[in-house]
């Protein structure tokens, strides 16, 4: 009795998922987030981007890294389909409102950029509390 093997065709996927899940050609980088006692702490992983590329941006609740690499274009250009390993990185982390946005720290060394997100204090009211007995 003869098998025949079929090869694998690779699922289709509607053309929205594509466009949602790289805009513009971005990649998702890897990271890692870290909640502190008084703030919280991203790592994000984005080689061969310097600290001019790195825009951080606060949208609301939301957190959105763009870190873009120098494109260089050789002399000797060939295309060697390293259009996707050339792309920039993009993150977008939903975090919510209680992290105070705009003291936020961010420092980058050897492709490893660090921000660190303070918590905010809650407000205390004027009114003194009331004790029930």
């Amino acid at each position: 009795m003869h098998t025949i093997i079929h090869p694998l065709r690779p699922a289709r996927r509607p053309r929205s998922a594509d466009v949602s899940s790289s805009p513009a050609g971005h990649r998702k980088p890897s990271y890692d987030c870290r909640e502190q006692a008084d703030a919280v702490k991203l790592t994000v992983y984005v080689p061969g981007v310097e600290a001019a590329g790195v825009e951080i941006e606060a949208r609301g609740p939301d957190l959105v890294v763009t870190a873009r690499k120098a494109h260089f274009v050789r002399v000797n250009w060939q295309a060697l389909h390293l259009e996707g390993a050339q792309r920039d990185y993009q993150l977008r982390l939903r975090l919510g409102h209680g992290l105070d946005f705009g003291a936020l720290q961010a420092e980058i060394h050897h492709g490893v950029l660090t921000v660190v997100l303070p918590k905010r204090v809650p407000l205390r009211s004027a009114a003194p509390a009331r004790r029930v007995a």
